[in-house]
């Protein structure tokens, strides 16, 4: 009996499998998380860290943190606790989290341009004004999207309504899909005219120095090569889920959807490297936090997001 019974637990182990993607998607939320974290309580428990340039920064890790938290409890409760109104709410929660960061990053090519186009007054209260307005709809947005499978707007009823990401239906899927292209168009457009100011900066510099030197050349260059890096990494992380969350049908292999869902997550992941991490006052301050001995000869400003 012993034997027998030993055997059966065996085989229930055995049909017990978790599927690799999950984990997959598990462990990229572990790193985003843990990275954005960082991010986080250093904005948080900075003083110096208080223009409107890192506001928004600090939104866009506080939305990629809570994502990366989202697809980890998403792999939990998917094998641990799995019910219908969990399934609900995690994805509602990912919908909100994920639409927050890509509208943070909005937010912030919004503030960069407004940095180059005003730069005299950037740092008037009215920028500050700007930037909570952008807070309030980014986030308002954002918690309106992730209510909406909450609120009724889901195939939970309906199969044959459900998308490829269940239990999405396709119009909400749709939606949102719909909102990532207008937000990438946007940012597109913005980030088109800052390379012009750019480009006509440097002109005006080399103009008045009467000779167009390496320096600035090789500056305009690396300006309008970082501005073509980060338009890069956003379409190639987003783009594939997005034109697929409108073409694909729910009968299609879930391979797809994991296939093109991934590389998205990434995105999170990338965004405190080129957003955070080689920001120079965010460097200063790790170095603070992990190695207190760090000193800094000379006076020390916090700079606009149009020289970073």
């Amino acid at each position: 009996f012993d034997a027998n019974r030993t055997l059966a637990l065996s085989s229930a182990a055995l049909e017990f499998h978790v599927n690799p993607w999950d984990i997959m998607l598990c462990l990229s939320g572990t790193v985003i998380a843990c990275e954005n974290a960082i991010v986080v309580a250093i904005i948080f428990y900075t003083p110096t860290l208080r223009n409107p340039m890192f506001v928004l920064i600090g939104s866009l890790a506080t939305a990629d943190l809570l994502a990366g938290m989202g697809l980890i409890l998403n792999f939990a409760f998917q094998y641990l606790v799995s019910s219908e109104t969990i399934s609900l709410i995690t994805v509602g929660f990912l919908v909100a989290s994920f639409t927050a960061s890509i509208s943070s990053l909005l937010a912030i090519t919004v503030d960069r341009y407004l940095s180059l186009y005003n730069a005299l007054t950037y740092f008037s209260e009215k920028t500050l004004h700007y930037v909570h307005l952008m807070l309030v709809g980014t986030w308002g947005a954002s918690l309106g999207l992730g209510l909406l499978p909450v609120l009724g707007w889901n195939c939970l009823d309906d199969a044959s309504t459900c998308s490829i990401v269940r239990p999405l239906n396709r119009t909400n899927l749709t939606l949102l899909a719909a909102s990532f292209f207008v937000i990438f168009a946007l940012m597109l457009s913005l980030y088109f005219k800052i390379c012009k100011i750019v480009c006509r900066h440097a002109h005006q510099i080399a103009l008045q120095q009467h000779f167009f030197t390496t320096s600035h050349y090789v500056a305009t260059k690396k300006g309008v090569s970082t501005l073509a890096i980060i338009l890069g990494t956003f379409g190639a992380s987003w783009l594939p889920f997005a034109i697929y969350c409108l073409v694909g049908e729910r009968e299609y292999p879930p391979v797809y959807t994991y296939a093109t869902l991934l590389p998205a997550t990434y995105n999170s992941m990338i965004n405190p490297i080129i957003y955070a991490y080689r920001n120079t006052e965010i460097q200063r301050s790790i170095y603070m936090l992990f190695c207190g001995c760090f000193q800094t000869n000379g006076s020390y400003r916090s700079r606009s997001p149009s020289e970073v």
